[in-house]
């Protein structure tokens, strides 16, 4: 008999369903609705239900997105009956064609970034959606994959995002001494199955929401054309070094713009510079305005 126990995650929106073992071996499904559903016979039954709006089913559980029309507190109690009646009377959850390859190889390189404390490991395939920075293992809880590597004495920070982990190290170690050790580490903790990010166990990030669609036309005429200027333009180029800039304010007095540098960017010795004569310099000629300074508050 399979107990289910139901839990919240930082998403209101969304339910973990978790199983007393392992579900899924080194792979995870994300369905849309029940068409994409067909190698989960249990994924098509939830779709039934009209609040299911995405599952998703990975390690040892199953994650419930809910339209708006429900609460889950109305709904979770029925929906842990169904899932524990449907696997304890033989369901499948996920067909066995999709679970038969017991390892997936996985290719890790490591590339140097413009900050010399922090290196960028490039992995061939997406591991998240969400960019998230982990500046300690307290804060892990989301990526058993950060957690693990915060036991190195030499990890001092963490950036995750799409296909890559920026790693920044303390100054007492070398890289030449390290790399290998990490590459090495990486690759075969996502080979064995091990889960690199659960997204449903992140914390609302203000700054991010900021940039979602529902609170980004809550702000000002000049915040969104600045947050469309660096999603388009910035984004990209400061990615490609293993980092990430988000925006945090804009007064309109002052004309000043304040910024967040994660990953290979925060701390940066050449960050400075690139606010100034790059990020500042765009913005000052795109919005016509040579009053707009921009600030780094975590530089």
């Amino acid at each position: 008999m399979i107990n289910i126990s139901a839990k919240e995650t930082q998403n209101p929106a969304i339910f973990k369903f978790e199983f007393p073992d392992f579900i899924t071996k080194n792979k995870s499904f994300e369905f849309k609705n029940i068409d994409e559903a067909k190698s989960s016979p249990l994924a098509q039954q939830l779709f039934y239900l009209p609040f299911v709006k995405t599952v998703y089913i990975s390690a040892n559980f199953i994650a419930i997105e809910r339209y708006d029309i429900v609460a889950w507190e109305d709904v979770k109690d029925a929906v842990v009956e169904q899932i524990e009646n449907f696997v304890n009377n033989g369901g499948v959850i996920i067909a066995d064609e999709e679970l038969k390859s017991q390892k997936q190889p996985v290719t890790v390189y490591g590339e140097t970034t413009p900050n010399p404390a922090t290196l960028k490991f490039v992995i061939n395939k997406m591991v998240t959606k969400t960019a998230v920075e982990f500046k300690n293992i307290d804060e892990t809880k989301a990526s058993p994959l950060a957690k693990e590597l915060f036991r190195f004495p030499y990890v001092k920070e963490i950036f995750i995002d799409e296909n890559y982990i920026s790693v920044s190290k303390y100054e007492a170690y070398e890289w030449n001494d390290i790399t290998l050790e990490l590459r090495s580490f990486i690759k075969l903790f996502i080979e064995n199955g091990g889960m690199v990010l659960d997204e449903t166990q992140l914390t609302a990030n203000p700054k991010i929401e900021k940039q979602q669609i529902e609170n980004f036309d809550h702000l000002d005429t000049t915040s969104q054309q600045i947050i469309n200027i660096l999603e388009e333009y910035v984004k990209p180029a400061v990615a490609a070094d293993g980092g990430n800039i988000l925006f945090d304010s804009y007064d309109p007095i002052e004309k000043r713009v304040k910024v967040v540098l994660q990953g290979a960017c925060s701390g940066c010795p050449s960050s400075t510079f690139t606010l100034k004569s790059g990020i500042e310099n765009m913005l000052k000629d795109m919005l016509k305005d040579e009053n707009i300074t921009v600030e780094a508050i975590n530089a």
